[in-house]
């Protein structure tokens, strides 16, 4: 059985935003989704942003850095729904908002450990600003000489 922990008070993360807390070793992000609170990893696994910062719209957060974008509610990567960050259990007492420790079995790896394993490699920023892309393309024209 999980063990929950108080990380905030109810009223301490606006509607809409979120919040990033140190939890369990971890930086983890708690959201305010229309009054029902959701918690996943606060970094995102493309270039390490806090996903706290992040813009919160119908469950979804979009990584402030380069536009990658998780579902609150079960830490899927919308463009590649087999890739996952952690989420963790909330629940409000009183007004506190607790959540839970995440048991993880040790020979499963995450999947999103390495999203540039994954089929799909496009990670939906705008190209010139990634940082996860070579700052000057090769030159594909060679020389006649």
């Amino acid at each position: 059985m999980p063990e929950f922990f108080t990380v905030a008070k109810v009223g301490d993360i606006p509607e809409g935003e979120g919040r990033a807390f140190e939890f369990n070793d971890q930086m983890v992000a708690v959201f305010n989704d229309n009054g029902v609170y959701r918690a996943i990893d606060d970094m995102c696994p493309h270039m390490g942003a806090s996903l706290a910062s992040g813009h919160l719209e119908e469950s979804v957060v979009t990584c402030p850095w380069h536009s990658w974008s998780f579902d609150t509610r079960d830490g899927t990567w919308c463009e590649n729904r087999r890739l996952t960050i952690d989420v963790f259990a909330v629940r409000v007492v009183g007004d506190e908002i607790q959540i839970a420790t995440v048991e993880k079995p040790d020979d499963e790896p995450k999947a999103a450990s390495d999203p540039s394993d994954a089929e799909e490699k496009n990670c939906g920023c705008s190209g010139s600003s990634c940082k996860s892309q070579p700052a000057d393309p090769p030159n594909s024209e060679q020389e006649n000489g």
